[in-house]
C-alpha cells in the first residue's frame, strides 16, 4: 500500500479552481517533490494531505487513513511530521525545550538529544531560540519536524534562508530518514534540490500535474539533444575539430547533437592520437529547471486568466 494516494483531487475558492483533478501516489520510503509556482496549488493540496483543509472531490489517502476523517486525525497527525515555511516557535524558550515539548505530542519520538544532534545544534541546545540566526532558526523547524519520528515528513521548502553548508547538511539528513523509511514530501523552488533529493517529482501548474516522472526522465529530459562542452586545445582551431562545433573568443567549444556517444567517441579518440588534453569535457542535457520552465510557462499561456489559490493562514504549530 503507498503511503500517499490521491485521485482525482479537487479543490476550489469561489470560481477558482486551486486544484483541478490531481492524482499522485507516492511510496513507502520514497522522497516525492511536488514542484510549481506560487498559486499552483501546492499549498492547498499538501494541506488537504495534512488534513487542515477540506477538499471539494477526489479521494485521498494518507497512511491508509483518510485525512478528513475526524475519527482518526488524532492517530494521523501522530505519524505526520511537517516543516513548514515559517513556525511560530516561543523566542525565550531554549532548543532543548522546544524540542523537549514538542517531542511530548508524540507516542514514540526520537530522543531529543539525537534529534539536537542531527539538526547540527549542539552547541546551541540550551540557546534561547531568538537568540539563533535565521539559518539555525530554520534547522529548529527540521527539528521539530523529525523529533515524532515521523512515518511521514511534509517539508515545504525546508532549506530556504540556509546557506550552503545548512543546505547540504539538510540534504545529508533527509536522504538518511529516507533510507531508514521515512516517507517525505517535499516542496521546493530550488530545483538542484529536487534533482538531489527526490526518487520522483510532480510538476503542478494552474491547479493541474502537467509532469511526473523520475528527476532524470521527467519531460523528456533523457531523449533529444545533448550539448557537449569543452575548452579548444592550444593551438587547435575549432576547423580542425572532427566533428562539427562552435566556438567563442574565449575558447569555449559547444556540440549539440542528438548522438553524443558516437560524436564522443569520435572526438576523443581523435585527441587521443593528437595526444591533445579536452578540459573541462561536460555532456549536459535539458536541466530541470529548462523543463520546469517550460510546462509551466506552456501551461499559463494555454489556459484561461487565474488567480492564485488564496492565502492558508496559520496552521497550528504543536499537533497531538
Amino acid at each position: 500500500m503507498a503511503a500517499v494516494s490521491v485521485e482525482g483531487l479537487r479543490k476550489s475558492y469561489g470560481a477558482v479552481k486551486a486544484v483541478d483533478d490531481v492524482s499522485f501516489a507516492v511510496e513507502r520510503g520514497e522522497v516525492f517533490a511536488l514542484l510549481g509556482p506560487n498559486g499552483a496549488g501546492k499549498t492547498s493540496t499538501i494541506e488537504i494531505l495534512e488534513g487542515f483543509r477540506d477538499r471539494d472531490g477526489g479521494e485521498v489517502a494518507i497512511l491508509g487513513v483518510d485525512p478528513s476523517d475526524r475519527r482518526r486525525q488524532r492517530w494521523l497527525r501522530s505519524q505526520l511530521g511537517v516543516v513548514l515555511q515559517e513556525l511560530a516557535v516561543e523566542p525565550f524558550l531554549s532548543v532543548r525545550q522546544v524540542l523537549t515539548r514538542n517531542a511530548g505530542y508524540y507516542p514514540a519520538p526520537r530522543p531529543v538529544e539525537e534529534v539536537i544532534e542531527m539538526i547540527g545544534l549542539t552547541e546551541k541546545a540550551d540557546a534561547k531560540v531568538k537568540t539563533l540566526s535565521g539559518g539555525q532558526q530554520r534547522r529548529l523547524d527540521v527539528g521539530l519536524g523529525i523529533v515524532g519520528d515521523p512515518a511521514l515528513l511534509i517539508l515545504d521548502e525546508p532549506t530556504t534562508g540556509l546557506d550552503p553548508a545548512g543546505r547540504r547538511m539538510s540534504w545529508e539528513l533527509f536522504d538518511r530518514l529516507a533510507r531508514e523509511g521515512t516517507t517525505v514530501i517535499l516542496t521546493t523552488h530550488y530545483m538542484d534540490e529536487a534533482e538531489a533529493l527526490a526518487h520522483r517529482i510532480a510538476i503542478i501548474a494552474r491547479g493541474r500535474i502537467v509532469a511526473a516522472g523520475t528527476p532524470d526522465t521527467i519531460g523528456g529530459r533523457d531523449v533529444g539533444t545533448a550539448t557537449i562542452r569543452f575548452r579548444l586545445p592550444v593551438g587547435v582551431t575549432v576547423g580542425e575539430l572532427p566533428v562539427a562545433a562552435r566556438s567563442d573568443d574565449a575558447s569555449a567549444v559547444e556540440i549539440r547533437t542528438d548522438e553524443e556517444l558516437a560524436v564522443l567517441h569520435t572526438l576523443t579518440g581523435w585527441a587521443q592520437q593528437r595526444e591533445v588534453r579536452l578540459t573541462g569535457l561536460t555532456v549536459s542535457r535539458t536541466t530541470l529547471e529548462d523543463v520546469y520552465l517550460r510546462l509551466t510557462h506552456a501551461q499559463a499561456e494555454e489556459s484561461e486568466p487565474y488567480e492564485a489559490e488564496p492565502d492558508s493562514g496559520a496552521r497550528p504549530v504543536a499537533r497531538r
